[in-house]
């Protein structure tokens, strides 16, 4: 028998402590003489009492306030519910697809060259005055007051109990947690443009690299993004050691910001990364713009901290608001398999497959996955004949949706839902927000076709669409749309990208020892960048005062004491600091912890699915992602009656 909402509220009461009860005693007395109905009614009015201030009324207006607010009876409710959520539906739509537009001069390819008013347009945030907007006409507080904040540790003990409509209002009651300014948000919204539009324009010109004695390895018209481009030329040339070594010093020179900034972007110069020598260039070193960059998101969130007083920190916030797991917790996730002795089992594999020592550009081992044995070049002639173009690609996401297991009539449905656009920077997914908009996928093409790099990529970002339309178009719920962190979303993208080869006719991916390493050596890889970008992130916090030039001591430090602790032991090289490659550290904060959950959670659902193919596996896949936004230990349970572990990967290597 379900248990209530308000007796299981009842149950932990006395040992709950309420983010947004403890107010001033300038704040208790705005609600001194009001009788509290229920327990609900007495968390929504000391909530809303913590945010009220002198410009919203006195507190004799307070006291009227709720008396001709608060819902007392469930048609009330309801009703109040259902316009708030179609509400909050319609703003976000509105100001998504408003910024989809300023942004795309500076995102997209065939947008034309953006000039200096696009690049200050894609800082603008329309949404930005939205929240002092509902404050100053009460409706957040008569959100609050009817569908208060429940915290983490509610929502997973209370949430065993509550039914779709109880998770969905205390969904709504997340969205009125602080009062940020207007001019705050605006400049946290600038502040991450600016590093976005940084590392979007972040270009190796790898043709313009010259060994020490002059020659030129790489071929003409290669141009390859920081971090991501060079990562996967790296990946593909385990046939050719003299350009991954050279990609692993560009790599370090990057870090340590060493690079010229006179061969950033530009086909000019000649450089020797090995001696850093440039030739026909300036070799002035990139000042320290990476860590400046990282400064400035920083410093803008700073001050969104004062403004939120039970969250005080970003990191509180991107852990326990966001990504709805404590950073304590995750550390230790991560800290468990980096630390298990089955990493030894893998690279003893790795050495053996290579025939020689590891190095530390090794972490991208890419033998364990079928493609490994192919030919690039013929799957890239493949894609190229297939995927001329975006539109061409676009055509056919309903066909590859089918290939998968949908039924065609629904893969059809979701295709149509998805749009796909050239993108200026590596590729991304732009999600849908409201249910008048597409869902976007962002990918870059050549002029000669889209070549296995970019396909898979493609796969991947075309993941993060299917998830989100379905959780959007096929949500019970508007308020329950989305998934638990983003990490679900990146298992979504892995799901696809790991079946590929399976699109273009070469297979169905099978839950094998090759495909178990593969996945192990992909979370061992990740889980280290990602307690870097962590780390500095609470450097950051313990150093609030710091330049550019003590960040980038601090995450040079940082990155060669995970490197020391974690993989020197069995990649060589003591004080290595490229784990702190990864551009989603300048311009994504603390996005990077998403990618290992999102590989935890993968190896989890991959095991569900194992006995599954074809129609039984697109039914589970869609039957997980209309779970919506649940809490990350919530949604195991209803998906695979579990709870997020490492455990099962460790258990299927010995």
């Amino acid at each position: 028998m379900k248990q209530s909402f308000f007796k299981a509220l009842a149950a932990i009461i006395m040992m709950t402590n309420w983010i947004g009860c403890t107010t001033s005693d300038k704040q208790q007395t705005l609600y001194e003489g009001i009788v509290f109905s229920d327990a609900r009614m007495e968390r929504g009015v000391k909530q809303a009492a913590a945010l009220w201030t002198e410009q919203d009324g006195s507190a004799a207006d307070f006291r009227e306030f709720v008396e001709h607010n608060y819902a007392r009876t469930e048609e009330e409710r309801n009703t109040l519910f259902e316009s708030l959520s179609r509400m909050m539906e319609k703003m976000n739509e509105s100001a998504d697809m408003l910024k989809v537009e300023l942004l795309k001069p500076t995102q997209l390819m065939n947008a034309g060259e953006p000039t200096d008013i696009d690049w200050i347009m894609s800082g603008y945030d329309p949404s930005a005055h939205m929240m002092d907007d509902l404050f100053a006409n009460k409706v957040a507080f008569i959100t609050i007051l009817n569908f208060p904040f429940y915290t983490l540790e509610e929502k997973n003990t209370l949430g065993e109990h509550w039914t779709r409509r109880e998770w969905a209002e205390a969904r709504l009651g997340d969205v009125f947690t602080s009062r940020i300014p207007a001019k705050v948000k605006t400049a946290e919204s600038e502040a991450l443009a600016a590093a976005e539009n940084y590392i979007a324009d972040y270009n190796i010109c790898m043709d313009r690299l010259r060994t020490e004695d002059g020659r030129q390895i790489f071929p003409d018209g290669m141009k390859l993004l920081s971090h991501w481009n060079l990562r996967d030329e790296l990946k593909v040339n385990y046939s050719n050691q003299e350009k991954q070594e050279m990609i692993y010093q560009v790599m370090q020179r990057i870090v340590r910001q060493e690079i010229p900034l006179s061969v950033i972007n530009n086909a000019g110069p000649e450089w020797y990364p090995y001696s850093n020598r440039v030739v026909n260039g300036e070799s002035t070193r990139e000042p320290d713009t990476r860590y400046q960059k990282i400064l400035d998101i920083f410093h803008t969130m700073q001050q969104v901290d004062a403004y939120c007083p039970n969250m005080p920190t970003a990191i509180i916030r991107n852990f326990e608001g966001d990504i709805e797991i404590p950073a304590a917790e995750v550390d230790s996730l991560f800290c468990q398999l980096l630390s298990s002795e089955q990493v030894k089992t893998v690279a003893a594999e790795i050495q053996t497959r290579l025939g020689r020592e590891l190095r530390p550009y090794d972490i991208w081992y890419d033998g364990f996955k079928a493609r490994s044995n192919m030919d690039e070049e013929a799957l890239s002639a493949e894609t190229r004949k297939r995927f001329p173009d975006p539109i061409t690609y676009e055509k056919k996401i309903a066909s590859m949706l089918t290939m998968l297991g949908f039924q065609k009539e629904n893969a059809e449905d979701i295709a149509r839902h998805i749009v796909v656009e050239p993108a200026r920077g590596s590729g991304h997914a732009w999600p849908c927000v409201g249910r008048n908009e597409p869902t976007r996928l962002r990918t870059r093409i050549a002029s000669e076709g889209m070549d296995y790099k970019g396909y898979n990529i493609a796969v991947h970002e075309m993941g993060h669409n299917v998830e989100e339309v379905i959780n959007l178009y096929r949500m019970d719920e508007y308020m329950l749309h989305g998934i638990p962190n983003t990490g679900f979303t990146e298992t979504s993208a892995f799901l696809f990208q790991s079946r590929d080869l399976q699109l273009l006719g070469y297979g169905k991916q099978t839950m094998n020892r090759e495909t178990v390493m593969d996945q192990f050596w992909g979370m061992y890889e990740i889980m280290g960048v990602s307690l870097v970008d962590m780390r500095m992130w609470q450097w950051l916090y313990a150093h609030p005062k710091a330049n550019a030039a003590e960040l980038r001591e601090a995450v040079l430090a940082i990155a060669a004491e995970v490197w020391n602790t974690y993989y020197e032991p069995v990649l060589g090289e003591k004080d290595c600091v490229l784990l702190a490659i990864y551009s989603h550290m300048v311009n994504s904060p603390m996005y990077l912890p998403n990618y290992p959950i999102g590989h935890i959670i993968q190896f989890q659902l991959e095991q569900a699915l194992a006995d599954k193919e074809g129609r039984e596996w697109a039914e589970s896949y869609e039957r997980w992602y209309r779970l919506g936004r649940l809490t990350p230990q919530q949604w195991m349970k209803q998906a695979v009656n579990g709870e997020l572990s490492v455990q099962p990967i460790l258990q299927k290597i010995q």
